[in-house]
């Protein structure tokens, strides 16, 4: 009965963006992970994760596809809504997928979507400059907005593959300038992929929002890694910013834990997951 004043009781008040910015501040890791359902959610919870997201991911790792282009709004609609129901503190985060977001109007019916059908706490979207626009407008609307830079997965078949970003100087200062205008747009959060370290750490201190990274370098204000990845579920070749913290036999919550606590105490990532 009344589960929002049950959780006054919590230990520690759930996350929101202001608690974000204050880490970021204060100079504390921010510990994110992604989840697809009720009881990973809460595992991933009380392991002490500040940001969950539904990632688009689910596409991949979830229903086998090659790529998360096929996952719909209705696919994270489901996905997002059963993971909330495991959470107690973390803050819900949930990709907008492939071709939701290419007209304002567009965008915001969809972010409504996922945030009364799917309880989601903020929308993540792919893409630099252009869609600054698209930015301003659900910010306007008061819809808490990630920005993802760097690799953007829905445009693997344009980019050409899973590869590196920003390596040359023009894409880095052209990264740069996009982050600091989806910024000043009003993104709330960035997220940066697969990117050199130097240049995770220039958009880090470029922009006064959190940035999350994943494959970004230690000089992030947080990191993010996909579930299955980290908990050695994902078979095949894995991204080389991936530690398998299932190594040694740990249970399912004591990885989740020791990812936590490698993000907090800068251990993770370790040089051998970076990218120069």
């Amino acid at each position: 009965m009344y589960k929002q004043l049950q959780q006054r009781d919590l230990p520690e008040a759930p996350v929101n963006i202001s608690t974000l910015r204050a880490m970021k501040a204060a100079g504390e890791q921010i510990a994110c992970l992604t989840a697809y359902d009720a009881s990973f959610a809460l595992l991933v919870d009380r392991a002490g994760a500040d940001l969950v997201l539904v990632g688009d991911s689910l596409g991949m790792v979830i229903q086998g596809h090659d790529t998360t282009v096929p996952v719909t709004v209705q696919d994270i609609i489901y996905h997002s809504r059963i993971v909330r129901r495991g959470l107690g503190r973390a803050f819900l985060m949930v990709d907008m997928p492939f071709m939701s977001y290419t007209t304002p109007s567009q965008a915001l019916e969809n972010a409504v979507r996922l945030m009364q059908e799917g309880a989601a706490m903020m929308v993540k979207l792919e893409g630099g400059a252009s869609q600054v626009r698209i930015v301003e407008h659900l910010a306007s609307h008061d819809i808490p907005v990630c920005a993802h830079l760097g690799l953007r997965p829905q445009s693997v078949h344009k980019i050409g593959g899973f590869k590196v970003q920003g390596r040359d100087q023009a894409q880095a200062e052209q990264m740069l300038e996009d982050a600091v205008a989806l910024e000043q747009a009003g993104a709330d959060i960035l997220l940066l992929e697969c990117v050199p370290n130097e240049l995770g750490q220039a958009v880090r201190d470029a922009v006064t929002v959190p940035v999350i990274g994943i494959g970004a370098g230690p000089g992030v204000d947080g990191q993010i890694l996909v579930l299955y990845d980290m908990l050695g579920i994902t078979q095949g070749r894995l991204p080389r910013f991936v530690r398998n913290f299932m190594q040694g036999g740990a249970a399912p919550v004591e990885a989740l834990q020791a990812y936590v606590a490698a993000v907090k105490d800068r251990s993770y990532p370790a040089p051998e997951h970076c990218f120069s």
